[in-house]
Parts: structure tokens; sequence; C-alpha cells
């Protein structure tokens, strides 16, 4: 399964982390997990390298994670709550194959 958590801190998201494989489907035919992974790149790359919002980014095989400063939060927030509102919807799509929580902090 793929966990990904929010983490936010007054009303903002300071920072996401995704883990985990979802077993939808073999390796390369994955579409749960080609979802999740191309919309987390996505929203890292965009913060970072469109934004240019300074982000701690760790990328690993079945893992991202990403967190920002509260001041960064605000600048990057419609692409973070946009990245929230579509893995929330593959979860509701597919609750067996991805989990996401908030964590407020």
């Amino acid at each position: 399964m793929i966990s990904v958590n929010f983490t936010v801190h007054n009303g903002l998201i300071t920072g996401y982390k995704v883990s985990g494989h979802s077993g939808y489907s073999e390796a390369g035919s994955d579409i749960v997990c080609s979802a999740v992974s191309s919309a987390a790149l996505m929203a890292a790359n965009t913060v970072t390298e469109i934004q240019h919002i300074e982000a701690e980014v760790t990328v690993n095989d079945g893992f991202l994670n990403l967190n920002l400063s509260q001041k960064d939060a605000e600048a990057s927030r419609i692409t973070l709550e946009g990245l929230r509102l579509h893995l929330t919807a593959l979860s509701q799509e597919y609750p067996q194959f991805i989990k996401v929580k908030i964590s407020e902090v």
C-alpha cells in the first residue's frame, strides 16, 4: 500500500511524504503507483524548479519526502493543495492501494 502523509502547520501544507508500493499490478504496469509517483514528482519539481522555492527533497525507490519552511509554505500553497486534492481523490477511488493522512503540527 502507498502511504501519503501531508504535514500541515497553521493551515498550510509544509511537507509531504509518499512511501510504499501500491501492489495494484506488477511493476511497470501499476497505474496507481504511476499516478501517485507522477503527481508527487510533478509537485516537487514545480515547487523547486518552477516556483524556485527552497525545499528539502529526498527521492528513493518507493519514497519521496518534501519539507518546506513555514514562510515558503504560503508560496507553494496552490501546488501542494492541488497535490493533496489529487491524491485524496485517488485514495477514494483505490482505497485498498493508497492511504492519505493529514498531520497537523
